[in-house]
């Protein structure tokens, strides 16, 4: 994990956190997502770009880690697989 970020049950609940804040990084990408800007978040937040990479490279870290499943074609409407 990124020196960056800490995870303490004292602080949020033990969400991972910007170190020395209680910025979530959830609440980073979940801003990026929404269309802020990371000048916008750093403003808004009080954080680094440095920061906010931070919390963009945690995040991806946890979804290279995560194993997917393919799921079945779904049946449309009309297909002779739905019987209709």
């Amino acid at each position: 994990m990124n020196e960056r970020i800490i995870i303490d049950p004292a602080i949020q609940h033990g969400k991972p956190v910007i170190r020395g804040t209680r910025v979530t990084i959830s609440r980073i990408v979940g801003g990026l997502a929404g269309g802020m800007t990371m000048a916008e978040i750093a403003s808004e937040y009080d954080v680094t770009r440095e920061d906010i990479l931070a919390a963009l490279g945690y995040a991806n870290e946890l979804i290279e880690a995560e194993v997917f499943h393919s799921l079945p074609p779904q049946a449309e409407e009309g297909d002779a697989i739905s019987g209709r």
